[in-house]
């Protein structure tokens, strides 16, 4: 008896050990304009009020496609890079949170430093946050 009791008692500690899947719902991307730095997509579906009163987003970044090479061959597009990007609307400024899916624990904030594509994702993303900032 005491046997079976361990038995079923370790059956489900390592049952609810196991990972959960992980449900992914749709993203939608927002593009912000186009510049020679690249191309920048947000996620309206993964905005977010953290508990500093900040917006959270999931942004993408594609640097632009080089060039032909000398050869005439086509060159592959470079890898686009995922950020979650923390927002403070009322300054202007923004801190990359994660990237590629790795944490960037104690990342500064940053202006945008005249680069076109974080202007305009940090104003994209404060003016679609609006109603969320303004329940904080």
């Amino acid at each position: 008896m005491l046997g079976a009791v361990c038995g079923l008692l370790l059956g489900l500690v390592l049952l609810s050990g196991l990972p959960q899947p992980v449900l992914a719902g749709p993203v939608d991307w927002q593009e912000v304009p186009v510049t020679s730095e690249g191309q920048q997509w947000w996620d309206r579906g993964s905005l977010r009020l953290n508990k500093n009163g900040n917006l959270t987003v999931l942004s993408r970044f594609q640097p632009p496609t080089p060039e032909a090479g000398a050869d005439g061959k086509e060159v592959r597009p470079p890898a686009s890079s995922l950020y979650v990007m923390e927002l403070d609307c009322a300054q202007r400024l923004y801190r990359d949170t994660s990237v590629n899916g790795l944490p960037q624990w104690g990342s500064q904030w940053q202006a945008s430093a005249n680069d076109g594509l974080i202007e305009s994702t940090i104003e994209a993303v404060c003016a679609a946050g609006e109603e969320l900032l303004a329940g904080s």
